[in-house]
């Protein structure tokens, strides 16, 4: 398993997301928007992203429909060059997953599997970060399924329209 650090959390991309819907990036510092996903850059450390909020999302237990209470429901990209980072994929699910759990994301025919960790879910290697964002460039939609600690199943489904722009953008702003 590899190292991760986690994008900063807060109410600051709320603002800039608006009124796509509202967000927990801690950062004022969004330099683009490539239609559903937005780039971020931070300089200290050299840090950018491209996040995404679900279009789409269906929590179910037992089967059956549910409302739920979930924070940040987020898909991202992270590239951070002082540390070889380049398109690190993330999941945040505004919940604490079921730790014997995966996330698993669907784009067309192709399946992935995420590792999770409280709130947060990741592919397992750089390699598979590699096949996930070569799938997320090519696909028209991420379905992202996962449990939480409760046994409440969600379904996200995310837009990859503007994926592609926005990482090239990200790891344009992000090259040294």
């Amino acid at each position: 398993m590899r190292a991760r650090i986690l994008p900063a959390t807060g109410p600051m991309i709320a603002l800039l997301l608006m009124p796509v819907a509202t967000a927990a990036q801690e950062s004022d510092n969004r330099v683009a928007a490539e239609t559903d996903w937005s780039v971020f850059v931070e300089d200290d450390p050299r840090e950018c992203w491209v996040v995404s909020q679900p279009r789409e999302t269906v929590n179910t237990r037992g089967g059956e429909v549910v409302s739920v209470n979930r924070g940040d429901i987020l898909l991202f990209a992270t590239y951070r060059p002082e540390q070889g980072v380049e398109g690190e994929i993330s999941f945040t699910g505004g919940y604490p997953f079921d730790p014997d759990s995966t996330v698993e994301v669907e784009i067309g025919d192709d399946s992935f599997e995420l590792f999770v960790e409280d709130n947060w879910a990741w592919p397992a290697s750089q390699e598979d970060d590699e096949a996930l964002m070569e799938a997320m460039r090519g696909g028209a939609e991420a379905v992202v399924t996962g449990i939480s600690s409760r046994g409440t199943q969600t379904e996200d489904t995310f837009s990859l329209f503007g994926f592609t722009a926005a990482t090239e953008e990200a790891a344009r702003r992000c090259s040294d």
